[in-house]
């Protein structure tokens, strides 16, 4: 048993005040660097204080007054990551649920081969098989369309392990009280197991749209109309610039207007998420 002392809650809440100031500088650097101009960076000197520059470089970039940086504005580049995003993270959890489902309750020949078919393809990241899936992509007509950005990286073997591993905690006597009441497969799937699932929908819906919100390959990749452009992508365009000095402030601008979708997904989900991560019985 651990005792409560007093240097030990000391220690603790340094490690984590420690913990956190590591993860927040980079944050914080970015936000300084919106507010300075860009000339203050050429020295290669970071300025650790704000500047006086912030309420014009966030203007800039929300009004679309960087025209010479970017091709395409950025709440056109929040729309399509948005977009994408969500395509991923409810495709994603739709189709794993939906499979972990059959998998758990149907009784069919080649069963857990399916299963293990499905759980294989951990080992085939996007990056392995991107260029047979451009190829296929390109076939179907997709480039540059948000069904080409999203339904390649829909399929999730991690989310249906998870949604199975789910299934396979709650009591079989759930299941024969349903059949005995007369509910179908269907009726039993939407009425008992996804209220039981809601924490864990909840958490895997939190980390697959910050992963589908920081795509940076498959977009660049599938997609050659500025239409479509991500804002990911556009940070890395924005800072690739050939006959002159990037303009830091609004690169530094456009990061930390990209990092507030996700945080705004985390802060409204996270008393879910936590849940979701550590329930381990229903």
């Amino acid at each position: 048993m651990v005792e409560n002392q007093r240097w030990l809650n000391i220690l603790a809440h340094l490690v984590l005040i420690a913990g956190v100031l590591v993860v927040a500088f980079p944050v914080y650097i970015a936000f300084i660097a919106s507010t300075h101009e860009p000339s203050a960076f050429v020295s290669g000197v970071v300025p650790l204080l704000p500047g006086s520059n912030a309420a014009n470089s966030y203007a800039d970039v929300l009004t679309g007054g960087v025209s010479s940086q970017m091709s395409v504005p950025i709440s056109l580049m929040l729309k399509n990551s948005m977009i994408m995003a969500l395509s991923i993270a409810i495709g994603k959890i739709v189709i794993s649920i939906l499979s972990a489902f059959a998998i758990v309750y149907f009784r069919f020949p080649f069963r857990q081969a399916a299963f293990w078919m499905i759980f294989i393809t951990l080992m085939l990241p996007v990056e392995v098989r991107i260029v047979p899936t451009f190829q296929v992509i390109s076939n179907l007509g997709m480039l540059n369309s948000y069904a080409g950005l999203s339904i390649p990286l829909i399929a999730s073997a991690t989310a249906t392990f998870l949604f199975r591993q789910v299934f396979l905690t709650i009591p079989d006597e759930l299941m024969e009280a349903a059949r005995i009441d007369g509910a179908g497969p269907l009726k039993f799937f939407k009425d008992i197991l996804l209220p039981l699932s809601r924490t864990n929908i909840a958490a895997l819906f939190v980390i697959l749209f910050i992963y589908g919100w920081n795509q940076y390959i498959w977009p660049i990749l599938v997609t050659t109309d500025d239409k479509y452009q991500t804002i990911v992508a556009g940070i890395k365009r924005m800072a690739d610039v050939v006959d002159s000095e990037p303009l830091w402030n609004y690169i530094m601008a456009t990061s930390v207007l990209a990092m507030l979708p996700p945080v705004v997904v985390v802060i409204m989900m996270q008393r879910l998420f936590v849940k979701g991560l550590v329930e381990t019985e229903k």
